[in-house]
């Protein structure tokens, strides 16, 4: 079952950060995007409302309808404005470098349509948008916009995959990366695109096999300083929040930041990666061989050993990922004759039966927390003390294996903020368990049917709760990498 959550505050779109300024709120399931092939935000500004078929909205519509040609005859960025008065509207259009002018266009007109239907009567919004080979940004407003540092609404979403390399050598990669960035993008023109400021999408090699991909823009009109204060926030604000992530974004107004281990939206295909500092077996043998001539006979020793040693280095780590490969594959082949299923695909970890046990005290009555023709829900502490919902699939249902391959695969790989997150499965013997992060305050009509609990959802909250909803289906149908139709959603 695919769980939509429920977006609770005044703006349409939140960020991490005014999350955690709402705790007092009815949270959100919030499972966050692990893979950006379509990226969209939309925060609508709640500040200010116009009235549907006024002068404002029907200068609304045809400034965001002129964005996408203007934008693409001026080299990707146009600012204009339509109107008079207090019915004049200000638009912005623009697309990262180097995207062809066709794409360019059709991503402004998707963003701005996307405005329209996402923010029908507030007088400013804006949004990131792209998929495929470029990204853009559509922006209205009833104020103008030209030179102006606009830091909120912002928009964060994060990969929930943990990196898994060395910690300390990625946070000391992946921060000068981004110190390089920041200075090339807010500083001037990049030498590759010397028509467009600030602008910067850069590789940096993480291994010998992965690289981190990093791309910040500011628009065009703003200061240099300006830009360099947006995007030193942007990527403080992602540090804070998410540090450990494998990639992540944050959208705002006047800028943007993106980082991931895998390129994207076509900005990286001319773009090299820097190498990795040396520290393979044919460094050792260099570094021994940088010796005193004197020393010949230690110098052909050095070098004999060196080999020995990285030979028999590389052996026992080829030979212990041969053994681990052989006995996941194992498993999972178990699994499969047993079952019919087959979970290779799924990105979330596997639990063993004995945590799950401890964490809902042996499936004790206690910890149950509802029950569905699937089976049961208990609720969990994990040994790190993080609260789970355990769906513990019933042993009896004929679909029971259909319901976890349904969930296991497919929600895996469904990733938005609107879907409740996955934690993780357990497969042992007969048990079937899906592990997902728990939210204390239950399902919707614990609030909607409760007379003492009605009070806390007004007609804002009730509209917000509305929107988010729409936003999660549009993401099943349109949006998601997998294009879902699902006939029991909550």
């Amino acid at each position: 079952t695919l769980l939509l959550a429920t977006e609770l505050s005044q703006s349409v779109c939140l960020s991490v950060l005014k999350m955690k300024q709402n705790t007092n709120l009815l949270p959100i399931f919030w499972f966050v995007l692990v893979g950006f092939g379509v990226v969209s935000a939309q925060p609508c500004v709640n500040n200010a409302f116009f009235r549907p078929n006024s002068t404002y909205d029907t200068n609304r519509g045809l400034v965001l309808s002129s964005l996408a040609s203007n934008a693409t005859a001026r080299n990707g960025f146009y600012n204009g404005s339509i109107g008079q008065g207090l019915d004049r509207v200000y638009g912005v259009g623009m697309c990262i470098p180097g995207a062809e002018p066709k794409l360019c266009s059709e991503c402004i007109q998707k963003a701005s349509d996307g405005l329209l239907q996402s923010c029908p009567n507030q007088t400013e919004a804006y949004t990131w948008s792209g998929g495929g080979k470029t990204l853009c940004m559509a922006r209205y407003s009833n104020r103008s916009l030209s030179g102006s540092l606009d830091m909120d609404p912002p928009s964060l979403g994060y990969n929930v995959g943990d990196i898994k390399t060395n910690l300390t050598e990625f946070n000391r990669t992946w921060e000068e990366l981004m110190q390089r960035m920041i200075t090339k993008a807010s500083t001037g023109k990049d030498a590759s695109l010397s028509d467009r400021k600030y602008y910067a999408a850069d590789v940096a090699a993480l291994t010998a096999f992965q690289n981190i991909y990093a791309l910040m823009q500011c628009t065009p009109d703003l200061s240099s300083r300006n830009c360099k204060t947006c995007l030193l926030e942007s990527v403080g604000d992602f540090e804070s929040c998410c540090h450990g992530r494998q990639g992540g974004y944050v959208f705002r107004p006047s800028c943007i930041f993106r980082w991931d281990l895998y390129p994207f939206n076509g900005a990286f295909d001319h773009i090299t990666s820097t190498v990795p500092p040396a520290s393979s077996p044919a460094a050792l043998i260099s570094n021994t061989t940088i010796m005193n001539q004197k020393d010949s006979k230690t110098i052909s020793k050095g070098v004999i050993v060196a080999i020995v040693v990285s030979a028999v280095f590389v052996f026992l780590v080829l030979a212990s990922l041969g053994f681990a490969v052989c006995r996941r594959k194992k498993s999972y082949q178990s699994l499969d004759r047993q079952s019919g299923i087959d979970i290779t695909t799924t990105r979330s970890p596997q639990f063993d039966l004995k945590t799950i046990e401890a964490a809902t005290n042996k499936f004790s009555g206690s910890n149950k927390i509802g029950q569905g023709g699937f089976g049961e829900v208990f609720k969990g502490v994990l040994p790190d003390g993080t609260e789970v919902a355990v769906k513990r699939l019933s042993k009896t249902s004929s679909q029971g294996a259909r319901e976890f391959k349904n969930e296991a695969v497919l929600v895996a790989k469904l990733q938005h903020r609107n879907l409740v997150r996955l934690l993780g499965f357990c497969v042992e013997g007969d048990e079937k368990i899906l592990v997902y992060e728990y939210v204390p305050n239950k399902s919707l009509d614990y609030f909607l049917f409760d007379p003492s609990k009605q009070g806390q959802l007004d007609w804002t909250t009730r509209y917000n709760i509305i929107g988010g909803i729409a936003r999660g289906i549009l993401y099943l149908h349109q949006d998601s990498r997998l294009t879902i139709i699902h006939r029991d959603l909550k």
